[in-house]
């Protein structure tokens, strides 16, 4: 992600009329943007403070950390994906990670809070969520704590960046955390990666489509490694074999 410069509007306050004169002036596009970069930031700072004012139908998160690659789902597309999962546990108290995809992990244990899922995120501020977090870098993709590997029947992960390099070693943590025999594997991530999907971890699209909070220039795409049936809209017909 490229690395982006925090502007002060009211930086040349203070100066001389020279300094003034001299002081490097905004493009209207420019100011355009970086009003709209702010009063995005202030938005995020009034819903943080009335989190807890959320509707029942929704689950409040941190605010999204650009810098970190971080969007959230759309309520629907959070609740179909943990009816998914919850499905595929069947009842049983099965262990689920959820893997850079915080708003499935609150949406999970809103809908049932005795499932036992761990989120593993780059981000400390879900410390908040005590033992269920685990602090997790790609960068390093075996850096798991002894308990947590094999022992997950289902895995849902969204990796942070839409790179090759990126979704191999999401994919060495999802081979080190999947139990043996039957586990199930869920992956968010865009339309870009499909072929990497299906070349690295064998999986396939589903017809549903996830939706982000924000708006993203990505489409996004599920991808799962067992055949859902009629449920996520179905495997996509033309990538199966004949």
């Amino acid at each position: 992600m490229e690395e982006q410069l925090e502007l002060n509007p009211n930086s040349v306050h203070g100066l001389s009329e020279s300094e003034k004169d001299d002081a490097p002036v905004l493009s209207s596009h420019a100011l355009a943007a970086l009003k709209e970069f702010l009063a995005e930031q202030k938005g995020h700072s009034v819903a943080d403070s009335h989190a807890g004012n959320a509707a029942d139908t929704d689950v409040a998160l941190v605010s999204e950390d650009w810098r970190l690659s971080q969007f959230w789902y759309s309520a629907e597309t959070a609740k179909t994906v943990a009816e998914e999962v919850l499905t595929l546990c069947n009842g049983v108290n099965s262990r689920v990670a959820c893997i850079a995809c915080p708003t499935l992990y609150a949406y999970l244990k809103k809908m049932d809070p005795n499932v036992s899922v761990q989120i593993l995120e780059y981000d400390n501020r879900f410390e908040q969520y005590g033992s269920d977090y685990t602090f997790y870098d790609y960068n390093h993709p075996e850096e798991l704590p002894s308990e947590l590997k094999h022992s997950c029947k289902v895995v849902i992960a969204d990796p942070p960046y839409l790179s090759k390099e990126c979704l191999e070693k999401v994919a060495e943590t999802i081979s080190l955390l999947m139990q043996p025999g039957e586990s199930f594997l869920l992956l968010l991530t865009g339309e870009v990666q499909k072929e990497r999907a299906a070349e690295i971890l064998g999986l396939h699209p589903c017809g549903f489509r996830p939706q982000h909070s924000s708006k993203l220039g990505n489409e996004f795409r599920l991808f799962t490694n067992y055949d859902p049936g009629t449920r996520l809209g179905g495997w996509e017909k033309r990538c199966l074999k004949l």
